[in-house]
């Protein structure tokens, strides 16, 4: 009796654990969508290997959950669909938190903040402080990009969009663009660890948030993902991850 009730208790327990799981595309696995053109935070290294701030906290995030990480590579344009068509559980890559998204997508907690800063060449005598100083020019954004949607409607602006990031920096650098607008992180990561020659111009708006996207309907992996950020966060594993990367903490405003 007393074996039949350990096994009784164990199954139960099983049942438990089992319950409160969260629920992924693939049992034990937890699929993630990023771009993988995006430094600091999703990119290639040297040797080909995915690196950066999103993929390392992606990675600590899979094994708070007890889940396997693996990645799949998108272009920003898509990579909002490609969520809402299962091509993977979650969205690890700077996806900014507004009431336009939350409509149709879920998200954690903010994980990340940050601003909007216009990028421009580091030899050119250009330095506009905000996006009335962009009229007329030429400025390279990522497709489907907050960033883009914000130059469009500041409106007067020569908009010209491109699959990711190195894309348009490139051109930049070569001075077939007059600027271009991305993250303030990405700016200073640039200018320090990549050499472009580039410079950050005006900071635009206020810090923004950023949060890991789910399908809305998943709200036992959202609440999974919040759980797990909590933790990271007071283990010291968080602190970690934004000191490597940018020498701040970046969760805060």
């Amino acid at each position: 009796m007393k074996h039949l009730f350990l096994m009784t208790a164990l199954t139960l327990a099983g049942s438990s654990l089992a319950a409160t799981a969260p629920t992924t595309l693939n049992k034990g696995v937890l699929k993630i969508g990023m771009e993988g053109t995006y430094p600091p935070f999703t990119y290639k290294d040297e040797k080909g290997n995915l690196t950066g701030f999103d993929v390392e906290l992606a990675r600590a995030v899979a094994a708070k959950l007890g889940l396997k990480p693996e990645f799949v590579l998108t272009e920003w344009s898509g990579i909002l669909a490609g969520l809402q068509a299962n091509k993977y559980d979650v969205i690890v890559n700077q996806v900014g938190i507004n009431p336009e998204r939350q409509k149709s997508i879920g998200f954690s907690a903010p994980y990340a903040y940050s601003s909007p800063q216009i990028i421009v060449k580091k030899t050119g005598s250009f330095s506009p402080k905000t996006l009335a100083d962009l009229k007329g020019k030429r400025v390279g954004v990522g497709l489907g990009s907050n960033f883009e949607k914000q130059l469009r409607e500041a409106g007067g602006i020569n908009v010209v969009t491109y699959p990711g990031a190195p894309e348009y920096l490139a051109d930049l650098a070569a001075g077939r663009l007059d600027a271009a607008f991305n993250d303030r992180l990405l700016v200073g990561y640039l200018i320090q660890k990549e050499g472009l020659p580039v410079r950050g111009a005006g900071v635009v708006g206020a810090p923004e948030p950023v949060g890991i996207a789910v399908k809305k309907t998943n709200t036992g992996l959202k609440a999974a993902i919040d759980r797990a950020l909590l933790q990271l966060k007071a283990d010291g594993t968080y602190a970690q991850l934004s000191r490597k990367w940018f020498g701040q903490d970046v969760s805060k405003p």
